[in-house]
């Protein structure tokens, strides 16, 4: 009975195993930016709301990293859908002209507030609207790009 537990224990454990993603691939590559990105952005949005107090130079340097990660998830998108399990909604292959667009406005927005946050005094109210349009700028591409 005890071989018979162990036994399904290991075969349960190889599978949950087998359904990760390869962090080297292009998605496991284009996830793990996506997620330092959404922990910066909620480091920002954080000092903004006051879930964490505003700290200038640590705001100025999230918003620089912020920026730099914005630039490079999209290399990893192969030019053609890929075979495996996604987020990534078949319209990201089919409307290519669009979610480059996308991805150009996010970078705009991420480079914006780069800009404006290098400027003293840097305060809350002056990059609380550039957080917004960053944080709109992912969800208008969540809406049309990202299944849930």
């Amino acid at each position: 009975m005890k071989a018979k537990s162990l036994l399904l224990f290991c075969v349960c454990a190889l599978l949950v195993a087998c359904g990760g993603v390869d962090p080297n691939s292009p998605q496991g590559k284009r996830q793990t930016l996506f997620k330092q990105m959404l922990k910066t952005s909620e480091d920002l949005g954080g000092m903004l709301r006051g879930r964490l107090a505003f700290d200038a130079p640590r705001f100025a340097q999230g918003a620089q990293q912020l920026d730099e990660l914005s630039r490079q998830p999209w290399q990893h998108f192969p030019q053609i859908a890929e075979s495996e399990r996604s987020s990534a909604k078949p319209e990201v292959w089919q409307e290519q002209q669009r979610f480059q667009q996308l991805a150009r406005e996010l970078e705009a927005a991420t480079s914006a507030l780069r800009t404006a946050s290098a400027q003293q005094p840097l305060t809350a109210q002056a990059v609380a609207p550039l957080v917004q349009r960053v944080e709109d700028s992912c969800e208008t591409c969540h809406k049309a790009f990202r299944a849930y």
